[in-house]
């Protein structure tokens, strides 16, 4: 239907590492915010630099993007952010024991990226997706009811170069009728859709109001399921602005579900989960 733009839908584990730290040995780089290991069997000083370089750069405008306070020595000193570089893809799996279609991982609670030297992508995607992942989460915690969508979505907004090619693919989406419905996507967990050998039934809600049926493989609907997460996300940022989306995501972190939030801080426009549909169809209609 639609070339794979996703690319990098990682797994973001909380319980791997430092087993990974320990069988091999490290040059270190440091900045105000990170750290960043890399191996000492060759040169990769220029690699760990520009990554060094991207993460502040990145660090300061995904925090900026999402309307986050900047509180006192977030991710300073012993706080930092480590980032492990690899030699190659295979020292990375054989480290983090992760899918071999992996290029790198976000270790939530040790506050962690692990990757490899060299990774296609990983500058300009991969690390900017799993930072916003981190500072994501360093916000709203795990306790709140977060909608998997939304960080989903939270983490590919930040990768500001794809956003014009996911607004041109989702418009193409709302026009031929097959986006899944927010009901549909709230109840689903894309954890587990099985990518292969596998067809989907999800309800969907057409351009003239009526309801139908789509009918679609596991690739398919994945896609289509990250596309609308960001899309939901960046239609929340550019229409509301940021401040009032970190307010959002603050009411879903002392608790409240996300209608309750959405009237909250949305209270003339998004008083409900149709309410926030219908105003993202909308927007929509007019990219």
């Amino acid at each position: 239907m639609f070339k794979r733009l996703i690319g990098i839908l990682t797994f973001c584990c909380s319980v791997l590492f430092l087993s990974s730290g320990f069988c091999q040995e490290w040059q270190e780089l440091n900045s105000q915010h990170f750290r960043v290991f890399f191996s000492k069997d060759k040169d990769f000083l220029k690699f760990a630099k520009e990554v060094l370089d991207k993460a502040e750069k990145y660090y300061s405008q995904i925090a900026q993007d999402l309307g986050y306070p900047r509180y006192s020595e977030f991710w300073t000193w012993e706080k930092r952010v480590k980032i492990y570089l690899y030699s190659d893809h295979n020292s990375y799996l054989k480290a983090t024991g992760q899918p071999e279609w992996t290029k790198g991982v976000a270790d939530y609670k040790n506050k962690q990226i692990i990757s490899y030297v060299w990774n296609e992508g990983f500058l300009d995607s991969l690390l900017p997706h799993e930072m916003a992942h981190l500072i994501f989460r360093d916000f709203v915690g795990f306790k709140g009811e977060i909608p998997l969508w939304l960080d989903e979505g939270v983490a590919q907004w930040s990768e500001s170069e794809k956003r014009k090619e996911y607004k041109r693919i989702i418009k193409r989406l709302f026009e031929q009728d097959l986006l899944i419905s927010l009901e549909d996507m709230m109840k689903l967990d894309i954890r587990t859709v099985k990518t292969t050998d596998r067809i989907y039934i999800r309800s969907i809600r057409m351009r003239d109001g009526k309801q139908g049926t789509l009918l679609v493989s596991g690739n398919v609907l994945v896609d289509t399921y990250y596309l609308q997460s960001v899309s939901l996300v960046g239609f929340l940022i550019e229409r509301f602005g940021s401040d009032n989306f970190a307010h959002f995501c603050r009411q879903l972190r002392d608790g409240k579900g996300l209608e309750e939030a959405l009237k909250s801080v949305y209270p003339t426009y998004l008083r409900s989960i149709q309410e926030l549909e219908d105003r993202w169809r909308d927007y929509l209609e007019k990219l």
